[in-house]
């Protein structure tokens, strides 16, 4: 279990990443391409050391799973997961929908999460026995009478290999056209507890990128799984859906012919 003062502790870490973030976003940095072809910054670098600082120096016993400087105490049963700019792009093309994203995994399950988009200081935090909260205030995601209704988002369909990207058409076929948002990334996650989107599909996702976002969504009373339904966890592929009604899941996995 995550206790009231982890979370504690993930805000401060959240804290850190941002005062990190703030004063390169628009400015001027160095840009790499890593051997995935995604891009890093030295936002996303400089973010992600303040963060393990902190740990390393207050909770040295626990482990480390870091999107650019990798594991740390890899056996741990306590391991915080850190992606210190989920939306890369995002960042690099000046728009603040990028976020922080913070988990804490106990045995490989994520209890704890937080996504923080430190421009527009919002911050969704989740801990697992306790409401989702958005700037300290609590949320809700929100009822979803049918799939025609719902507001449904993913980050790019260019990350769906072709036989990914047949499954996420039948669900896009559900829904109405225009309520198709592409691009996001986590934040896509923060608005489904909030009650603004009703599912997001996305494939190929690594641990870094769900951990934090689990916590999250359930915390706001939404349902966070794989493509056949199972919960997230450090052995999941990668393929996850977000949604907000969890009465809509058999639904949204019929539409996606995955029953």
């Amino acid at each position: 279990m995550a206790t009231r003062s982890d979370l504690a502790f993930a805000h401060r870490l959240a804290e850190a990443a941002g005062e990190a973030i703030r004063p390169l976003f628009r400015g001027n940095w160095d840009e790499a391409q890593k051997a995935d072809r995604s891009f890093v910054t030295e936002a996303d670098r400089a973010a992600e050391a303040a963060m393990r600082a902190i740990i390393e120096a207050e909770r040295s016993d626990d482990g480390i799973i870091g999107e650019e400087y990798g594991t740390r105490n890899e056996g741990a049963g306590r391991q915080w997961v850190l992606d210190p700019i989920d939306g890369t792009t995002s960042f690099i093309a000046g728009r603040p929908i990028f976020g922080t994203l913070i988990a804490l995994m106990q045995d490989g399950f994520p209890v704890l999460g937080i996504i923080d988009q430190p421009i527009a200081k919002e911050r969704w935090a989740g801990r697992t026995g306790e409401g989702t909260r958005f700037n300290d205030k609590p949320v809700r995601s929100a009822a979803c009478r049918d799939l025609a209704d719902a507001v449904l988002a993913t980050t790019t369909p260019h990350q769906f290999s072709d036989h990914e990207a047949d499954h996420f058409m039948g669900l896009a076929k559900a829904v109405a056209e225009r309520k198709i948002i592409y691009g996001g990334d986590c934040y896509n996650y923060g608005l489904v507890a909030s009650g603004y989107v009703d599912v997001v599909c996305e494939a190929g996702l690594k641990i870094h990128d769900f951990a934090a976002l689990a916590p999250v969504v359930e915390g706001a009373g939404g349902i966070m799984c794989d493509w056949a339904g199972e919960p997230l966890h450090a052995g999941s592929n990668g393929n996850a859906l977000a949604i907000g009604d969890p009465a809509r899941l058999e639904d949204v996995l019929e539409a996606m012919n995955l029953t």
